[in-house]
């Protein structure tokens, strides 16, 4: 049956909620599970569509896989290098990075093309660049990449962009090789730093990450027990800042910290907001309307303004006082829930890379559809400002990336809720 997340706007938020586990903390740990040859337990794993999709794959590779809650227990004693499918691969972009803990297993790979959201190209050359410079054997075909470890051993690639899923595949294939490997020009993001401790408390040696330059000593691991607990999700946390931003109000968030989202607060706060952290969290208050108007606000690699909490941005410039405008300089196709922001009442302009944003009082309530899952995001936030009933389909966009985001909604005070929808084709 189809849904439609359905908000009634209109409401402050208050109160307190919980952040997930990361999703893009989480998947490649659970790529890098098929590295050992044991049992990982992954603690704080968030239960979604994408780390479903992922558990899948590793099923069909030969793992065990049993979910108790949040946690996912990975039995990596037998690994197969069996073709993954397309009805597995194109479920998530990240299926990519299973290519280089698999080569680095069992020694071919053979994969159909990535799905995930279509946010302009994302081409995976960096990451076959990169492997084929460690020694690997990769071939581009019209169903997939197929691939051999070759004479694999350690070297140094320079990444020509931080991408963080090519850090991560030639991080994880590293593991497998002989001799030292250097990243050079790596992404730095949170998640690369929760995918080294993995990795170390899986026997491996990785040093660096967090910095532009990663060093990875391959031939170790082990065959033991390995536990991690998965760090919270970021781009969760910044979304219900962004809501209450919004919708003003109240909120604490606990299980997060304000480090690994400086870039987000520090706008929140040049617009009023007011944000501390606290013994368990985060608090941040935004009793005013929001106030546009600052310097442009340009996405980029971290440390910079991510893009995935641009779209959820918009959402707070489309009822703030002032003009504000944001260059997104990663995905060339990340604007597409400007339209349906307009179908909303938002002032919405965009033009290449950039959209410009002039506040209006309030935004009415209609039809929107999500095309992916931050922009998805994006229109149940601007639901919260909207009078009336925003009625969002395309949920399974969302579902990829937050737990029953109506439920964390709700129990912020919010009017939210998830129902049966008619034909999602219909506007």
């Amino acid at each position: 049956m189809l849904e439609r997340i359905t908000v009634r706007g209109g409401r402050p938020l208050e109160g307190c909620a919980a952040v997930q586990g990361s999703k893009n903390g989480a998947l490649p740990v659970l790529a890098a599970c098929l590295l050992t040859r044991g049992v990982s337990v992954i603690e704080n794993c968030p239960r979604l569509a994408d780390t479903e999709a992922m558990t899948e794959i590793l099923a069909a590779l030969g793992c065990g896989v049993e979910w108790a809650g949040s946690t996912v227990a990975v039995d990596a004693a037998t690994v197969r290098s069996a073709p993954l499918p397309r009805s597995l691969t194109s479920r998530l972009r990240s299926s990519v990075i299973v290519l280089g803990a698999l080569l680095a297993r069992t020694g071919s790979a053979v994969l159909a093309g990535p799905g995930g959201c279509d946010l302009g190209g994302r081409p995976v050359d960096l990451h076959l660049k990169g492997l084929r410079a460690l020694g690997a054997s990769v071939r581009e075909t019209e169903e997939g990449i197929a691939a051999d470890r070759g004479a694999h051993r350690g070297a140094e690639v320079v990444l020509s962009y931080p991408s963080v899923g090519a850090t991560e595949n030639l991080m994880l294939f590293a593991a497998g090789c002989q001799g030292e490997t250097v990243i050079v020009n790596a992404a730095r993001e949170p998640e690369i730093c929760d995918l080294a401790a993995y990795l170390k408390r899986a026997g491996f040696s990785v040093r660096g990450a967090g910095s532009a330059c990663i060093r990875v000593d391959g031939g170790g691991g082990h065959t033991g027990f390995v536990s991690h607990r998965v760090m919270p999700d970021r781009i969760a946390a910044c979304t219900w800042l962004c809501a209450a931003a919004a919708a003003r109000g109240e909120i604490e968030l606990t299980g997060c910290r304000a480090e690994p989202i400086r870039a987000v607060t520090e706008e929140l706060s040049r617009g009023g907001c007011r944000i501390r952290e606290t013994d368990r969290g985060m608090f941040l208050s935004a009793r005013r309307r929001f106030q546009a108007g600052g310097p442009l606000i340009r996405t980029g690699p971290y440390p910079c303004f991510p893009t995935d909490v641009q779209p959820m941005m918009l959402s707070v410039l489309a009822t703030a006082e002032g003009c504000a405008a944001v260059e997104e300089t990663v995905f060339e196709n990340r604007f597409a829930h400007a339209a349906e922001l307009r179908r909303l009442g938002a002032d919405v302009e965009t033009e290449g890379r950039v959209a410009v944003v002039r506040g209006v009082e309030t935004l009415r309530g209609t039809d929107v559809a999500a095309q992916d899952l931050r922009g998805g995001a994006a229109l149940v936030l601007a639901g919260l400002c909207a009078e009336g009933e925003t009625r969002v389909r395309g949920v399974p966009h969302i579902d990829r990336g937050y737990e029953r985001m109506e439920k964390t909604l709700s129990a912020l005070g919010a009017d939210v809720r998830r129902e049966t929808a008619g034909d999602d084709t219909e506007r």
